[in-house]
């Protein structure tokens, strides 16, 4: 080796060597956070599984003497110390846990496989508090040989420069509150880099998150956030709110305090126990807050009624506790949180509706909402009444609605619904008197035939006549005529006009009375009480009959599709003619109300 070089390698191992020692001389040991210790192998293995289940960095040591330990770690020694402050606060450890260094423990034996006591330090990585000086010692040129042309590389990122050296930011970071901690750790969760408990706690779990957060952004990754980080983690956390006008808002008569996206929502009208604020922008968003006295019956029926309302469409989680509830309704369109709860003889809520597609905005704003949501003193009174009277609104909230609804009639013993194939068309969910789903078991012939998701007992099913009906005879269509409005089934008289259809189809009838939309699908009795046929909707192609002409599809035609579809129906050939009273009673308890929902 040329005296050149010589001094060319003393001059690389000086430097090399006092960076190092000074690195590794300013890097803090580990410590832990000792928590118990167990007499014996199997009860310190049984204890640290039920820790672990509950608690972050849980480790496993051999203390000596038959005793083993269990611990927290490792941490840096500032780390450790807020750890065990936060932890013992909380209950989550014994008060008589301590701060223990690794001289302590002897082999690790949990987790297995593990041996955490061979590390350096706690942190990944963990750089110097402060930068090292080391000397420089000049090496001479050396002569090279031109370089052969290469691809150009990819720049490297620019590492920016921290603001604060480390212990600068520690020493920032100390001055923090809880909630500015467990702030930070919400962030850095929303950004993908922690997943553990939100504690306040800054362990191992939540220094790395930090260096991975901070080499994603451009940061020296030390595992400690100095102020101008803090500040921009919180701001990117925050920027999805921009333009929202988050404000803290208070209602005093709905007694209520919060958080409100105020430039999008504005107030625009109170009906208890309701208070309105509607959209004021392009977002479709929409707040309404819940304010009422009452009790647990009280609580009950307003859960109940919330999930016939169209702001809380019918897919989504539901519960209801002793004293609370929560109802999340997601439609294609939409997606609505309720949350109300009892205290005090008031019930007091919300309802925040979002446009669906929005949902990392809509969780952020309903986060704000509900960790703002306070009570004051007051409610409001629902027998003060509204300005809306409609039989479709709620305190000024609109009842959701079927696509449409028809009717039909029962069938066998077993609960099986004959109704026209219109009621059934394009239909997400099908009900039976707004209360059972039902689903299709067979449709053909115009005719569908329906079986409640749940057991049916009928007090009365269809007599189906078997012979033909006498022309001109007098006849009753039982119906929903308008659409379940009335509740109950009404008659609707007429006659007989032809056995057969306007093109001669023998398995029609042609009927004289007034049939409303709602009436399709109904029994069509004759004078004796017998079913004869099945009420059809107007056609579709364009053509309308003249008044007082309706069609029915016969008796005959129904038994041939209940029979293709395994059942078995009553038919029979009434002789006395049944009065009008008993006829109006028969058809009632007959007559089923068939909702198609979207």
């Amino acid at each position: 080796m040329n005296f050149h070089m010589t001094r060319l390698f003393l001059s690389f191992f000086l430097v090399v060597t006092l960076a190092a020692r000074t690195s590794f001389a300013q890097t803090p040991d580990p410590v832990w956070v000792q928590v118990e210790a167990q007499p014996s192998l199997s009860r310190a293995q049984e204890r640290v599984r039920e820790l672990s289940a509950a608690l972050p960095d849980v480790n496993g040591f051999a203390l000596g003497g038959g005793w083993y330990g269990i611990a927290l770690g490792p941490y840096l020694p500032d780390d450790a110390r807020e750890v065990l402050r936060v932890y013992r606060r909380e209950g989550q450890i014994p008060r008589d846990s301590y701060i223990a260094y690794s001289s302590s423990f002897r082999q690790q034996f949990w987790p297995v496989g593990a041996n955490l006591l061979s590390l350096p330090s706690p942190a990944t990585p963990l750089v110097a508090e402060e930068p090292a000086q080391t000397a420089v010692v000049e090496a001479p040129e050396v002569a090279t040989a031109e370089p052969e042309t290469v691809a150009e590389a990819a720049p490297e990122p620019q590492i920016a420069e921290p603001d604060e050296t480390p212990s600068q930011a520690r020493a920032s970071e100390r001055a923090l509150t809880r909630e500015e901690r467990e702030q930070l750790q919400v962030a850095l969760k929303w950004a993908g880099f922690y997943d553990a408990a939100i504690d306040g706690a800054f362990g191992r779990g939540t220094r790395r998150s930090m260096a991975a957060w901070q080499e994603e952004n451009a940061h020296k990754p030390t595992g400690i956030l100095t102020t101008l980080q803090r500040a921009e983690l919180i701001g990117k956390y925050n920027a999805i709110l921009d333009g929202l006008g988050m404000k803290l808002m208070r209602d005093d008569t709905a007694g209520i305090e919060m958080m409100l996206p105020t430039a999008i929502v504005k107030l625009s009208k109170y009906s208890p126990p309701f208070v309105h604020f509607d959209s004021t922008g392009d977002i479709d968003a929409r707040v309404i807050l819940i304010s009422q006295s009452g009790d647990k019956n009280t609580l009950y029926g307003l859960y109940d009624i919330m999930q016939t309302l169209e702001i809380v469409p019918e897919n989504g989680p539901r519960e209801r506790k002793e004293n609370s509830f929560t109802l999340v309704g997601e439609g294609p369109t939409a997606i609505s949180h309720t949350e109300a709860s009892l205290e005090d003889g008031e019930i007091k809520g919300f309802t925040l509706i979002w446009p669906a597609g929005d949902e990392e905005r809509r969780r952020r704003v309903l986060s704000e909402m509900r960790a703002s949501f306070s009570r004051t003193i007051g409610a409001m009174d629902p027998a003060a009444g509204t300005e809306d009277q409609s039989i479709d609104l709620i305190s000024g909230l609109e009842i959701r609605r079927p696509k449409l609804s028809r009717s039909g009639f029962f069938l066998d013993g077993t609960g099986h619904i004959v109704t026209t194939s219109e009621a059934v068309a394009g239909c997400s969910r099908i009900t039976l008197d707004d209360e059972y789903e039902a689903e299709v078991l067979a449709d053909a012939s115009g005719i569908a035939i329906l079986r409640s998701t749940v057991p049916l007992s009928p007090a009365r099913v269809a007599t189906m006549r078997s012979a033909a009906p006498r022309l001109q005879s007098e006849i009753a269509v039982s119906g929903f005529s308008y659409e379940g409005i009335l509740g109950a089934p009404t008659l609707t008289f007429g006659r007989l006009s032809d056995v057969k259809g306007l093109a001669g189809e023998t398995e029609l009838k042609r009927l004289a009375l007034n049939a409303l939309p709602g009436d399709a699908g109904g029994p069509v009795f004759d004078d004796t009480g017998t079913v004869l046929g099945m009420l059809l909707p107007a056609p579709k192609d364009g053509k309308k009959l003249p008044d007082q002409v309706s069609f029915a599809i016969d008796a005959a035609t129904i038994l041939k599709v209940a029979k293709e579809a395994g059942l078995v129906a009553t038919a029979s050939d009434r002789e006395s003619i049944i009065a009008p009273e008993d006829l109006t009673h028969e058809a009632s308890a007959v007559t089923v109300l068939v909702s198609c929902w979207e």
